[in-house]
């Protein structure tokens, strides 16, 4: 088994590690000793999500409940009809989380580096396990009614005077604020999923995982970097964005959540994915580095240079890209906005 650089460096992935069984077993025990704390990270981040999301509610919010005289609610803001939803929420994180793998995996017909799939993949089931436990933890602290939650609750007022333990019920202007101890549905997780609609679970996962790839294709195909990119390569950058807002957006059809909602859980998705990439690779916007996975044991050493030292590791093959190591001797010098 051959490293890098080093006895720190991390082993080295060729033809013949599969060729050998020993070879093979001691390539797959060192990737655990350095891989084995990142995964259980996940793990416990994982499992301490889905633990909170199967507790109760901490948080009492009130809703109004008020009828005209014809018995119309003259709220109803919290009264759209339950449709159930487009995107299941487990097919919404199968989606999320296969796709981009089946991309990362794709991109190895040329890029071909274990360690690029490691990252890749590592760095995409943390950012939607991070991004999965903020929000909710979020949902459970803040949570919210979902736009339909009058039609799930289906509140009796008559239960006010015998269910009143918070003394929020029948409070506020002209007594209209009651708490869901006047509900009368049966089914608690149903209540309770009607409560916690902040911050939307889907828009999170969607773009915790899409601008992950979104960041992935621009590095792997150097859509902005140091030549002008085909436009192929712009609109396959752009598809995981767009994949992403879809399913966010297509939660105001059915009006499984506020508009809030998918905001703020698609700005906790895209901020977490930024993180684990930057985490997982040596830039994100810097087109010299930004396709290179960082290593575990070893410091990667940036350069002022123009990074010819770094072309290979990526899908494309052009603008000098996808060579071997190599200087480049003719490459012309960069004017001031080259990298803008």
């Amino acid at each position: 088994m051959r490293h890098a650089r080093g006895d720190n460096a991390q082993p080295v992935f060729t033809r013949n590690t599969l060729r050998s069984l020993r070879v093979a077993w001691e390539f797959f025990s060192e990737w655990i000793r350095i891989v084995w704390f990142d995964i259980l990270t996940t793990v416990v981040l994982g499992g301490a999500a889905l633990g909170i999301y199967f507790s109760p509610v901490s948080a009492t919010r009130n809703f109004p409940v008020t009828f005209a005289g014809t018995g119309d609610i003259v709220y109803p803001q919290f009264a759209y009809p339950y449709r159930g939803w487009i995107v299941e929420t487990w097919v919404a994180g199968l989606l999320s989380t296969l796709i981009p793998i089946a991309v990362i995996l794709l991109a190895q017909f040329r890029v071909r580096s274990f360690w690029d799939v490691n990252n890749g993949v590592t760095g995409l089931m943390f950012s939607l396990t991070l991004a999965s436990f903020i929000q909710v933890v979020v949902k459970q602290l803040i949570g919210g009614f979902r736009p339909y939650f009058l039609d799930v609750c289906m509140p009796d007022l008559s239960r006010a005077s015998a269910n009143n333990a918070t003394g929020l019920n029948a409070v506020g202007f002209q007594q209209i604020m009651y708490t869901v101890d006047i509900c009368t549905q049966l089914d608690r997780m149903k209540l309770k999923d009607a409560m916690t609609s902040f911050p939307s679970g889907h828009s999170t996962a969607a773009f915790a995982a899409y601008v992950f790839l979104f960041l992935y294709l621009n590095a792997k195909l150097k859509v902005w970097a140091d030549y002008r990119p085909a436009l192929w390569k712009v609109v396959l950058t752009f598809a995981p964005l767009f994949g992403a807002l879809l399913i966010a957006c297509s939660l105001t059809i059915n009006q499984a959540h506020n508009w809030y909602d998918i905001i703020v859980g698609s700005a906790i998705g895209t901020a977490v994915a930024f993180a684990s990439y930057r985490g997982s690779y040596a830039a994100v916007w810097d087109w010299r580095f930004n396709h290179v996975p960082l290593e575990k044991r070893e410091q990667f050493v940036y350069f002022p240079e123009d990074g010819t030292g770094h072309r290979h590791l990526v899908f494309t093959r052009s603008g000098g890209w996808g060579k071997a190591k190599q200087e480049v001797s003719d490459k012309q010098p960069q004017d001031m906005f080259s990298s803008f």
